[in-house]
């Protein structure tokens, strides 16, 4: 039985991100912390970054269609803010391909259903200058075989076997899960005499 949250595959325009330790003040910095909601923060991603260099990807034109950013080593790393893949998904990135991931950043984005995996460090420049050369080119990550195409170049790829399978049998998303499941959840409840104690 398929499920709407199942993430088995991500076809796309790609997006090199070129640089190692990027952290999480400079994908979103601080002062975007204050918003309520994740609402408008796809238009600040990378904020100061792309102020300071007119020729940050995020800017260019040949990469505003781009659904699968090609990062470096330890991307994300810094504070635990689910705001930074927050405004690379609202941005319109559906998935990362990187050396590293930090960890609390890959976490907050097998939360929301953005996958991030991994590939050998000249696999991962490899792509980043097939998109540079080319950035009407196609990349095609599958969860399923664990590898990703981009013309006739293809690599291997890897990602935990639990964050894996979440993905592909579409059980990342929990709180999709609970509301799935609220009659068994209310039937459970019903029986538990310290939930029902006035009964």
């Amino acid at each position: 039985m398929s499920s709407a949250s199942q993430v088995s595959a991500v076809s796309g325009k790609g997006m090199p991100l070129v640089g190692n330790d990027i952290d999480t003040d400079r994908i979103i910095p601080a002062r975007f912390l204050r918003s309520v909601t994740f609402d408008g923060l796809g238009e600040q991603v990378f904020a100061d970054d792309r102020q300071q260099l007119s020729d940050h990807p995020f800017n260019q034109s040949q990469f505003q269609n781009a659904e699968l950013l090609l990062v470096n080593r330890n991307f994300g790393c810094g504070s635990s803010r689910e705001h930074a893949p927050q405004a690379i998904a609202r941005w319109g990135i559906k998935a990362l391909i990187g050396e590293s991931f930090a960890e609390i950043f890959f976490g907050n984005c097998v939360a929301m259903g953005v996958p991030c995996v991994t590939a050998a460090a000249e696999d991962v420049s490899t792509l980043q200058l097939l998109v540079t050369a080319d950035p009407t080119l196609s990349l095609s990550l599958d969860l399923a075989s664990m590898t990703v195409k981009a013309g006739d170049f293809s690599c291997s790829v890897e990602m935990g076997a639990g964050p894996r399978q979440m993905f592909l049998n579409g059980t990342w998303d929990a709180c999709g899960q609970l509301v799935a499941q609220a009659d068994a959840i209310g039937e459970t409840a019903s029986q538990l005499p310290y939930v029902n104690w006035a009964a």
